[in-house]
């Protein structure tokens, strides 16, 4: 029971002799109290419920059952333990009131009964009971609390808070069910390609990403992208088959747990309709957005037999799709495991190989076509293995594109690069300058002014010598930005050389607006160039121009003397290529200092 602030507290009396009760009453009768008695133990057991008493005085000798036998009952019940006991009684021996204390008294009370000690520890012990209940009642709140926020909580771990689709959480537990039906069912599918369907009741994920989503939040704020959203989860869910599932798995990723696929046919015809309903535009604020989506399907097999094991293949389908292009999907097989174990292998490698700077730096000669003199390098990375030797290039650059390493691997050759054109001009070879590749993540790096300062200012190299290897698609992103870094860096009288032009936008009537030094034309266009062909009008078309905007021309790829003879017939100025030497060790090349 609760004893309120305002309610008048019950005592119970229970003495064998009603006598000792108009004693009681009377010295309590001032205090506001509403007393009942009970004429023995077995009463007092009986009319615990009806009378609900705050506090009781218990007689210790009565015949029956007695005070002793009585505490123990009413504090052997949960709902009365709380209750305080006060034995009266007439022992006083030691031993006695121990035995009180022992049977689970609260506190005991001689007779004959004192008036002013009777009522001191009747009020103080309604007040310990009462302080007892309002200890509970908070108790009993808090608990209440504690539930509401952990229903609130699991809410928010089982749903998405914006779509109110479930969430990764809850698409695991589901996947787990439906594996271990499928598993006992004996009712994997088979992925092989040596079959090209799978049995009833197999499982899959279906994992979907929005391709450039975070163009739209970075244009239109996330308000609207929040929007965005709702309107693809809502478009998604018309896609639900009979006991699927469709999760949100995070800003614009969704999964669908998938069941009961007959064959890879009737997978293909589900995926096709998916990417047929982002045909149509989604219609938020006033506005029409085309989105479309890149998906990763895995079935489960004995080797994804673990809902994070599926989920995980089905991420790594995802990605592979990403990267055929935009509405592409891809279906999680041994294969792709295989190449994702040895891409996750390599990673790790290219961080071990930083750390121990294995990469090296080679050098390959620009020259004068007509003189063959050599005029400067261009540096390029390579990988010296400690078990593998030296790595090609081609297996390790896009991995570091990819995952952003080729940052911090482009600083450590820029480095190396400054520090040995400066032991060239040291040795005499003043006028030999060095071009330094930058990808469009180095460029894009909030980092690069600063980096590229902390270089200069570590090598001491004279910046007028140091060029700087820009693809189209690095300025063409955004073209102001790109510009005004263009500017920083000519500020510190770097070179700026435009690589690989004609692969990218190939549009010649930009290449005004861009502070740049030196125009570098692909390999592609001069491994193929002869008289009257299409390379052929290319190249002589951008060098006329490169002529008019007083550009210097560097021809990338040069391997025959039919290719050296056609490019100088063009007016070419400059060229590389494994016609003039390939990429050297800097300690095989021999610096002929330059006469006065």
């Amino acid at each position: 029971m609760t004893l309120s602030a305002t309610a008048m507290p019950v005592v119970l009396v229970v003495d064998d002799e009603p006598d000792n009760f108009d004693v009681v009453e009377a010295m309590l009768s001032n205090q506001g109290y509403i007393l009942h008695y009970a004429a023995n133990g077995q009463i007092a057991l009986d009319c615990l419920s009806s009378v609900q008493p705050d506090l009781i005085l218990l007689d210790v000798m009565m015949p029956g059952i007695d005070g002793m036998e009585v505490c123990r009952q009413i504090k052997a019940l949960p709902q009365w333990r709380g209750v305080p006991i006060i034995m009266v009684t007439a022992l006083n021996a030691k031993q006695d009131l121990s035995r009180c204390l022992a049977a689970g008294a609260d506190d005991f009370v001689s007779k004959p009964v004192n008036l002013l000690e009777l009522v001191a520890r009747t009020r103080s012990m309604l007040r310990i009971h009462q302080q007892y209940q309002q200890l509970a009642t908070f108790n009993t709140q808090l608990e209440g609390l504690v539930q509401q926020r952990t229903a609130q909580l699991q809410a928010l771990i089982d749903e998405d808070a914006l779509t109110q689709l479930p969430s990764r959480s809850r698409l695991l537990q589901a996947t787990s069910v439906a594996l271990q039906t499928a598993q006992s069912k004996g009712s994997f599918g088979e992925t092989s390609q040596a079959s090209s369907r799978c049995t009833p009741y197999s499982v899959g994920l279906a994992y979907l990403d929005c391709d450039q989503f975070k163009l739209v939040n970075g244009a239109f704020g996330y308000a609207v992208g929040n929007e965005l959203l709702q309107a693809i989860a809502q478009r998604l869910q018309l896609q639900l088959r009979p006991g699927d599932m469709l999760a949100r798995l995070g800003e614009d990723e969704f999964c669908f747990l998938l069941h009961h696929l007959a064959d890879l046919e009737t997978l293909e015809a589900w995926v096709e309709t998916v990417f047929e309903s982002f045909v149509r535009p989604f219609r938020v604020v006033n506005c029409d957005f085309f989105v479309s989506v890149c998906m990763g399907v895995a079935l489960a097999d004995a080797t994804t037999a673990q809902p994070e094991t599926l989920l995980q293949a089905a991420d790594t389908a995802m990605y592979r799709a990403k990267r055929q292009g935009q509405g592409s999907y891809q279906v999680f097989d041994a294969l792709l495991s295989t190449a994702t174990r040895d891409r996750l292998t390599l990673e790790t490698d290219l961080q071990r190989a930083l750390e121990h700077r294995e990469f090296i730096t080679y050098y390959q000669p620009i020259v004068q076509l007509a003189t063959r003199q050599v005029v400067g390098f261009e540096a390029l990375v390579r990988w010296q293995h400690p078990e593998r030797q030296m790595v090609p290039p081609g297996n390790f650059i896009p991995c570091m594109e990819e995952t952003g390493l080729v940052v911090k691997v482009g600083l450590v050759v820029l480095r190396q690069a400054c520090e040995q054109l400066r032991v060239w001009h040291q040795q005499g070879a003043t006028d030999w300058t060095v071009s330094v590749n930058l990808s469009v993540r180095q460029f894009d790096s909030p980092t690069l002014l600063a980096d590229i300062d902390r270089v200069l200012a570590a090598t001491e190299v004279n910046p007028a010598y140091l060029k700087l290897e820009i693809t189209e698609s690095a300025l063409m992103q955004d073209a102001e930005a790109a510009i005004a870094v263009m500017n920083q860096l000519r500020s510190r009288q770097i070179q700026i050389s435009l690589d690989d032009f004609g692969t990218g936008y190939s549009s010649l009537g930009y290449l005004h607006r861009f502070p740049i030094d030196t125009l570098k034309i692909d390999r592609s266009f001069v491994q193929q160039i002869h008289p009257g062909n299409r390379n052929h009008q290319v190249v002589n078309t951008i060098i006329a121009l490169s002529n008019q905007l007083a550009l210097p021309v560097v021809a990338e790829g040069i391997e025959t003397v039919e290719q050296l003879q056609c490019l100088q017939a063009l007016g070419c100025e400059f060229g590389q290529g494994y016609l003039f030497a390939k990429p050297l060790p800097a300690s095989d090349i021999q610096v002929y200092p330059k006469s006065e």
